[in-house]
């Protein structure tokens, strides 16, 4: 008996083929294809049927616990009370968004972007970079190296997720996470191509020790998606900063203004139009030496006025105080097995025996804490300090 009215169903591999051939055709020599993705451990076949290698980077790392966070964790202003300021996980959608953009108009792999971009800062403390470098001092104090956020994004996704196991990401996904440095003013980004899985333990190991170590992705996507992260976050953090009264629009240089404006939305169309016009057909990618010039003035700017502006810095030492006490608190709960301690409920149970074996408890507290959202933080902090912050 014939069954009308239903066709065959193509095999699931052939359509995974198919978008494979595409991308022989559409993707610039310069890209990444999808089957060049080298995993850590190999898997069995049908565990990547019908995603791309790069695609189902993006859905593991959207469907980690560490991406769920990114809903709390504080971008620039924290301990201030206004819903229209931008918070990590705006942040990481915009780089994605802007990556993308360059990437489509420059040929490049979207999926490894979109994958480097949603997980760039996994790996941030509560209270932003001011959190960070509490965390990075008392990481080197207590013999674990220095602490940046870069390298916990990879800890995290690939060392701590799932239980201690990690989510096996391609070398290609982690090593553009590792590198995207975005505080860091470069004109012009050539891939440092060829790196291996040992290598990239081997640069984590090396920014411990120095903090000062130079990383350069491996790949034009990484390299997209490093100056996308400044571009997303120089204009957005001058609107904050009007927004909450620490500058004013005419306080912008006017030099500046005169090329890249005085919007974000106008700044990040002008820094993403030089980008995709400079690096078009070329093997790295890069701004123009007016507008990075322009640019380069603009972070100065950013810095002196917005970042180290003392008005958002008045609750640092209580927050400096809270993670001494936090760090020290769960050390000690460790070393004499204190079951009862939160590290033990919250993190630590059914962790994989890999996981513990081969981390230090000092590096376990330092996972544990740079882990926690700004509120989560808070609450496990004495009730008579925190009341006195303006939450």
């Amino acid at each position: 008996m014939k069954n009308y009215g239903e066709t065959p169903l193509h095999p699931i591999h052939v359509l995974t083929d198919e978008l494979n051939r595409l991308e022989t055709t559409m993707l610039s020599p310069q890209a990444v294809p999808s089957e060049g993705g080298v995993r850590r451990y190999h898997e069995p076949a049908f565990r990547e049927d019908y995603r791309q290698a790069f695609s189902l980077d993006v859905d593991r790392i959207l469907h980690s616990l560490a991406y769920t966070r990114y809903i709390d964790k504080t971008q620039v202003f924290y301990l201030i009370k206004n819903d229209h300021l931008t918070h990590r996980v705006l942040h990481v959608q915009l780089v994605s968004k802007i990556a993308r953009t360059i990437g489509r108009f420059l040929s490049l792999n979207e999926d490894l972007i979109e994958a480097v971009a949603l997980g760039h800062d996994i790996g941030h403390t509560p209270f932003g970079h001011d959190g960070e470098r509490i965390l990075s001092k008392l990481c080197h104090s207590h013999g674990i190296g220095y602490f940046h956020h870069n390298v916990q994004s990879v800890q995290f996704l690939d060392k701590v997720e799932r239980k201690g196991k990690g989510w096996n990401l391609c070398l290609q996904t982690l090593d553009g996470i590792l590198c995207h440095d975005g505080e860091i003013h470069n004109q012009r980004l050539t891939p440092d191509r060829g790196k291996t899985f040992t290598g990239l333990y081997g640069d984590i190991e090396q920014k411990k020790i120095n903090a000062d170590t130079r990383l350069i992705p491996m790949t034009m996507e990484g390299c997209v998606v490093r100056i996308a992260d400044t571009i997303s976050y120089i204009g957005r953090d001058i609107e904050d900063a009007v927004r909450l009264g620490l500058v004013r629009r005419s306080e912008l240089p006017k030099d500046v203004v005169s090329v890249l404006g005085n919007t974000n939305g106008t700044i990040v169309y002008n820094l993403v139009t030089d980008v995709i016009r400079h690096s078009y057909g070329k093997t790295y990618v890069g701004f123009g030496s007016r507008i990075s010039e322009a640019l380069k003035r603009l972070k100065a700017f950013n810095l002196e006025r917005i970042y180290l502006n003392p008005i958002i810095k008045k609750h640092l030492h209580v927050i400096r105080g809270l993670f001494e006490l936090l760090f020290d608190q769960y050390l000690n709960d460790i070393v004499s097995n204190n079951r009862s301690s939160v590290i033990f409920s919250g993190f630590l149970e059914d962790m994989s025996e890999e996981y513990v074996g081969n981390h230090r408890d000092e590096e376990i507290v330092r996972d544990f804490i740079s882990g926690m959202t700004d509120s989560y933080f808070l609450r496990q902090c004495p009730k008579e300090i925190t009341r006195k912050l303006s939450v």
